[in-house]
């Protein structure tokens, strides 16, 4: 089964099932205490309520951390300045920075779902990609609200304190970035990505329910890894080892936090917990 930006932008962008494991972790050292919980940016309504165990590490914090600051996001200004360095400044269109070959399977696909290509030519290959995905996905009723939008509109409810592990611009410029210099692979690979979006969200959603570590290992980044390694560093690995000190910050703190990012970010080798474990932290699932 084909695995990769489907599930990128499905984590990057579940249900009360009893299971003996989950994907929210206790990460503690001495006495220091903190939660990691992996998290899908998008989801369907019928995946609500969430997981038991995320609601107890909620509970159990008094700051929440996401990837960055949910609500400046999600302003309109922030909006404008997200699409404006999404689009070609020099008013070119994608057919000029794809092979003819590489935009012809874009054409075909675009052509064959119903989608007028000619709407988005403007779009740089990683928002278009992103915003077919999202389509497809819409398709299955998934929608933005994800665990990340959940929990930051919980948390302001409840008046915690909510931080972020990088600033808006940067999450902006690694989403802007991915494709660079590799527009024709991102794109053909995505494509081939796309056309089993319903048996990729199932699959994922399943691991993430059970808290299956390896294989939402294998269906986000493992064959990413292998096919479009530029965008493995630039999206996990490069983020995982900024934010490695600041997580590890959070552990001297007198407070307890729940950090709270992509689940492909947590697992595999170069992932979070691994690089903590390392460290010498105590990590158990919840």
């Amino acid at each position: 089964m084909k695995k990769g930006i489907v599930s990128i932008v499905t984590v990057l962008f579940m249900c009360t099932w009893a299971s003996a494991e989950s994907s929210v972790w206790k990460v503690q050292k001495d006495k220091s205490v903190m939660y990691l919980g992996a998290t899908f940016h998008m989801l369907r309504e019928t995946d609500y309520p969430l997981p038991s165990e995320f609601g107890k590490a909620y509970k159990a914090s008094e700051i929440v951390v996401f990837e960055t600051d949910i609500g400046k996001l999600q302003e309109p200004s922030t909006r404008q300045k997200l699409l404006a360095q999404f689009m070609y400044a020099d008013g070119s269109t994608i057919d000029k920075h794809l092979s003819v070959r590489t935009y012809g399977e874009l054409s075909a696909y675009c052509k064959s779902n119903g989608i007028p290509l000619e709407a988005f030519k403007q779009l740089k290959p990683s928002l278009l990609i992103v915003t077919l995905t999202a389509m497809e996905l819409m398709k299955l009723g998934v929608t933005q609200r994800g665990v990340d939008l959940f929990f930051y509109g919980l948390a302001n409810e409840d008046r915690k304190i909510v931080k972020g592990l990088e600033t808006v611009e940067e999450q902006i410029n690694y989403l802007v970035s991915m494709a660079d210099g590799n527009e024709d692979d991102f794109v053909t690979y995505s494509i081939n990505d796309m056309k089993n979006v319903k048996q990729q969200f199932e699959s994922l959603a399943n691991a993430w329910r059970k808290g299956d570590a390896e294989k939402i290992d294998e269906y986000i980044v493992a064959e990413l890894r292998t096919k479009l390694p530029h965008v493995y560093k630039k999206l996990f690995t490069d983020r995982n080892s900024k934010w490695l000190p600041m997580i590890e910050a959070y552990m001297n703190t007198p407070e307890t936090e729940f950090i709270l990012v992509g689940a492909g970010h947590l697992v595999g080798s170069e992932g979070i917990i691994a690089l903590l474990r390392k460290k010498g932290y105590t990590i158990d699932k919840l």
